[in-house]
């Protein structure tokens, strides 16, 4: 399986992040973003949005870290990372739908401004960014996990731009339980960094 990746990406250390902690193997295709490669052929063809990560498993490919996140998980059909129960899995894709909005546009969208200078409402993405980090902070008062009790790729979705806050000027020295749930997610055997993680 190739990965088409972007280092500095989050949603493409999302899948570094899990194909690791899973013992994946997953063959790493660094994209030069900053020239467009991503916007040409062949990577266009794969991908018409423009956007990485892309998996390609053969002739399958698959956009979208969250989806890829699935995929690779029901792939290899490890229910520690993904359950089929419907409880279990609905517990698992509340989180991923959380990365997707309020993490992407909180967390995420603040480091866009600072990190990559886009030109969005600084003052908006630091106020949606507290608030999901309160929101995470209190849930993690009484789980060590997101989900389940235990790593899913719950974690894996949710922690790469929460790590990733003081990037985008939102620290996370008034959030303990979030900096233990980052080191619990360091300390498990395959953990890969990135820069700023």
């Amino acid at each position: 399986m190739k990965l088409y990746d972007l280092e500095l990406s989050g949603n493409c250390y999302k899948v570094r992040l899990f194909a690791a902690l899973a013992g994946i193997e997953l063959a790493i295709v660094p994209v030069d973003f900053l020239a467009g490669e991503h916007k040409r052929p062949p990577l266009i063809d794969l991908n018409p949005w423009g956007e990485l990560p892309i998996l390609a498993d053969g002739k399958f490919v698959l956009r979208d870290s969250l989806a890829i996140l699935v995929y690779l998980a029901a792939r290899h059909g490890d229910e520690r990372w993904l359950p089929r129960d419907p409880a279990g899995l609905g517990e698992v894709m509340q989180w991923l739908s959380t990365s997707a909005n309020e993490i992407q546009n909180g967390p995420g969208a603040a480091r866009l401004v600072d990190k990559f200078g886009y030109r969005l409402d600084k003052a908006d993405t630091v106020r949606r960014a507290e608030r999901i980090l309160a929101l995470i902070e209190a849930h993690l008062a009484g789980h060590d996990w997101l989900a389940l009790g235990r790593p899913t790729i719950a974690d894996c979705a949710v922690m790469p731009y929460v790590a990733l806050a003081p990037e985008g000027g939102v620290p996370l020295d008034g959030y303990p339980n979030i900096r233990r749930w980052i080191a619990r997610l360091k300390a498990l055997p395959g953990f890969v960094g990135m820069p700023g993680v």
